[in-house]
């Protein structure tokens, strides 16, 4: 896969005309040089339904007089850059308007006002999707495409008449909803099917991505309906910075190839004239090196087909670093202490289609955690193998079937700990606890908010009772267990006949029973403390859940200094013989509503680390500077300093001699 890659927009009304009159194949290419891009996603047809070159199988757009497509192409590989080929698979306005028999039907109708403007989503069940595929076809036929990347897909609950009428014929209550969903599924997967089928009746082995904006956790299946995965993730766009580690952690765990891909925008998709800061570009590409992910940035050509020259000196000022890097971002595996197994994977949080919800709040809370933290970890799905991890992490929501039991006992035989939070850990009908955590189950917990009392002193906070926020689950300590805190019960939970002051009521001091137990098997925090923590961010729940880890990780891969906003990989390249150490930092701020903007990267001083690894290290060094830094190797442990650093600092491991030397 290509490391620098470009996915240029170009959803061009047919109100404008003439179009592409600007474009030129000198400063097409000037364009893509400025940039360092070796692959570019080049277009086929726009969201507005028309194609950019001559086509029996579509209509070409009224503005364009020339082969566009075809003119970008031989531009491209003229200079050795790739070009994918975009199709606009789930939005198709043209046909929209001449058949909205085909468009997506909501059960409930929430379209507002008529002439809002914007697309309609079409169905994969109808007659369109001949037509879809007659549209690939004539690319993969005609055009020496690198890839086809077909956008707005995926698995849609759709009531339109075609999907009624499917399911009636079947003996399906459309009404019933589960019911339903098995036939959304097979629309999705027959439109893959025929996909894959039609382009590689030409192009055997084409690469084809299907994107849909998130890449859900659990769902294998629909990972592998690709060549490769493209994580789609601008955080002013709003996925924000904690989506893309949260998708990355767990996509490298699938083994297949995969990109990040951002925006070179200020806000998102369809912006002109707006440009993101060249550092938050520069931090973003670099946060898609550190998780073994190659790099992507959004773009949007304007109407008369000239490339912008900002824009590409905005994006080579990030890809010239990653074209230095690169050598040693390639064919890299994640070095992993925990595993943190997704609430999405499990099936407790579905994404609703916004981005908002595509992380979940115990996913998202626990990968904000981990990251401060600076524990290695993954992101896994019930598929995965957890032997190689020494903690599992059930955050609030995994309730314990037969299945996940029949792994977990295994983990935990193989010499694994746990730890769970909240209602993880109970039986699917909450009526007790399936994994023995030293605990007994006494319902949900009447308080909410009420207090945490650790018996040691925290970090930075020391010792006191902390409000917890999040609902909590009320427990009595079993064999085994061993009480690290207690739950301390306010007065009386806050109503209309009882409240205190402006908040919540305060601490009674009254026992409440544990609040975090330990016991072989693992450790239990009685409280949902990740959701917690997405929508609160307090300093106490996460210095409980770090304190915990430490007791759960007394030899942890890695161990540094570097601040909370800090992030750190270590990725493995085996054919190498070496490892490579990923130091990233910088500080997004919120602009306006709800932007998250990354500007000043300040030096960073005294970043001290300490990696548990067994190979004898033979040198250690700064990349790309390829400046030796001092170590020293003890007992297993490689201790180094860096220097003063700025953004993204690599330093190599180097242990024995690449296979092929």
């Amino acid at each position: 896969m290509r490391m620098r890659q470009v996915h240029l927009d170009f959803h061009t009304s047919e109100a404008i005309h003439p179009i592409g009159t600007r474009f030129s194949k000198e400063q097409f290419q000037q364009a893509l040089k400025l940039g360092h891009v070796d692959s570019i996603t080049v277009f086929s047809k726009c969201h507005h339904g028309w194609a950019y070159h001559p086509s029996e199988a579509n209509v070409t757009h009224p503005g364009l007089s020339f082969d566009l497509l075809g003119a970008m192409i031989e531009a491209a590989h003229e200079i050795g850059v790739r070009t994918p080929v975009y199709l606009s698979a789930g939005l198709d306005e043209r046909l929209a308007v001449r058949h909205p028999e085909w468009l997506i039907r909501e059960r409930f109708n929430r379209e507002g006002d008529l002439f809002t403007p914007g697309y309609h989503q079409l169905c994969l069940n109808t007659p369109y999707l001949d037509i879809l595929l007659s549209q690939i076809e004539e690319v993969a036929q005609r055009y020496d495409a690198d890839g086809i990347f077909l956008d707005i897909v995926g698995v849609r609950e759709c009531y339109c008449t075609t999907c009624v009428a499917a399911a009636r014929k079947q003996g399906i209550d459309p009404r019933d909803k589960s019911a339903m969903r098995p036939l959304w599924e097979q629309t999705y997967a027959n439109y893959t099917s025929r996909v894959k089928e039609t382009v590689h009746r030409h192009k055997p082995g084409l690469p084809i991505f299907h994107n849909g904006g998130h890449i859900r956790r659990g769902r294998r299946d629909l990972a592998h309906m690709n060549s490769h995965l493209e994580l789609e993730s601008l955080p002013t766009g709003g996925w924000g910075y904690d989506h893309f580690p949260l998708s990355a952690r767990y996509a490298q765990t699938l083994g297949m190839p995969f990109l990040g891909m951002t925006g070179k925008f200020h806000t998102t998709w369809g912006e002109f004239g707006g440009y993101k800061h060249p550092n938050a570009l520069r931090y973003e590409a670099a946060l898609s090196l550190a998780n073994g992910a190659a790099c992507s940035i959004g773009d949007q050509l304007h109407p008369l087909g000239a490339m912008d020259e900002a824009t590409y000196r905005l994006i080579g000022a990030a890809y010239a670093e990653v074209e230095a890097k690169e050598a040693w971002c390639r064919d890299a595996v994640n070095v992993a202490d925990v595993a943190l197994l997704s609430v999405e994977a499990a099936g407790t949080h579905q994404a609703a289609g916004g981005h908002d919800s595509f992380t979940g709040d115990p996913d998202a809370g626990a990968v904000r955690m981990l990251l401060e933290g600076h524990i290695l970890f993954d992101v896994v799905d019930l598929e995965a193998d957890f032997s190689p991890y020494a903690v599992l992490i059930l955050p609030d929501r995994i309730r314990i079937n037969d299945a996940i039991l029949a792994k977990l006992a295994s983990f935990l035989a193989g010499g694994g700990r746990i730890l769970a939070t909240g209602e993880s850990g109970l039986k699917p009908d909450g009526s007790g606890f399936a994994l023995d955590l030293g605990v007994r189950h006494a319902g949900v917990n009447p308080f909410r908010p009420d207090y945490y009392h650790p018996q040691h002193p925290l970090a930075s906070l020391q010792e006191s009772a902390f409000i917890f926020y999040s609902e909590g689950q009320k427990v009595t300590l079993a064999e085994g267990g061993t009480e690290l805190g207690k739950r301390e019960n306010p007065y009386f939970n806050r109503d209309a006949f009882t409240f205190c002051s402006h908040q919540h009521t305060p601490n009674s001091g009254e026992y409440g029973g544990p609040g975090m137990v330990e016991h072989a098997n693992g450790i239990y925090i009685a409280w949902n403390v990740f959701e917690d923590y997405a929508s609160k961010g307090s300093l106490v729940l996460k210095e409980t859940v770090l304190y915990a880890l430490n007791r759960l990780l007394p030899e942890k891969t890695l161990r540094t200094n570097l601040p909370a906003q800090g992030v750190t990989t270590v990725q493995h390249q085996p054919d190498q013989k070496r490892y490579v150490h990923h130091s990233l930092y910088a500080s997004p701020v919120k602009r306006g509503r709800n932007i998250e903007v990354i500007e000043d990267l300040l030096p960073i001083r005294g970043t001290t680390a300490e990696l548990r690894i067994s190979e004898p290290v033979t040198g250690v060094y700064l990349v790309p500077q390829m400046t030796p830094i001092d170590f020293r190797q003890q007992n297993g442990l490689v201790t180094y300093e860096l220097p003063e650093w700025q953004c993204h600092q690599m330093v190599v491991l180097d242990y024995g001699q690449p296979e092929g030397n």
